[in-house]
């Protein structure tokens, strides 16, 4: 697992959850969601801050985790995320070019996770912990990564 990748991600989503749920703007105006002279709706806004507001709590739980299964979890619960946002964002924004922007986006980010639970092979992840256990254990030394 590369943890810092983790922790990147995290921090960077749970900054602009906090963003769009003060300026929901932020998101709503590279999604479409305007109107014919480019404003953006109070309704429209409303409905950005509960989205905006996961994002903050599901970065902020990336960011903080304990490394091992609840940094797993929340790190699944931000792929969820990035996933369904990605499958709803691409069937019903309105806009054929936003629709594409958006999936890209949400996806990109649903994969800088996925590569932070897939990698780790690095000094500090699990299988260069592991490398150094079993060296103790037969008392062979490893060359450090």
């Amino acid at each position: 697992m590369r943890v810092r990748l983790l922790r990147v991600v995290g921090v960077a989503t749970s900054v602009y959850g906090v963003a769009v749920s003060v300026v929901p703007d932020l998101l709503a105006r590279p999604s479409g969601l305007v109107d014919e002279e480019g404003r953006v709706a109070p309704a429209t806004r409303i409905s950005l801050r509960p989205l905006a507001w996961r994002d903050a709590a599901s970065g902020l739980a990336l960011a903080l985790a304990p490394e091992g299964p609840a940094l797993r979890t929340a790190a699944y619960v931000r792929i969820a995320a990035d996933l369904g946002d990605a499958v709803l964002l691409g069937l019903t924004l309105p806009d054929r070019e936003r629709r594409r922007k958006a999936v890209a986006v949400s996806v990109g980010w649903g994969a800088l996770s996925v590569l932070g639970l897939l990698g780790g092979a690095g000094r500090g992840g699990m299988a260069g912990r592991a490398g150094r256990d079993v060296s103790r254990s037969v008392g062979v030394g490893l060359p450090r990564g």
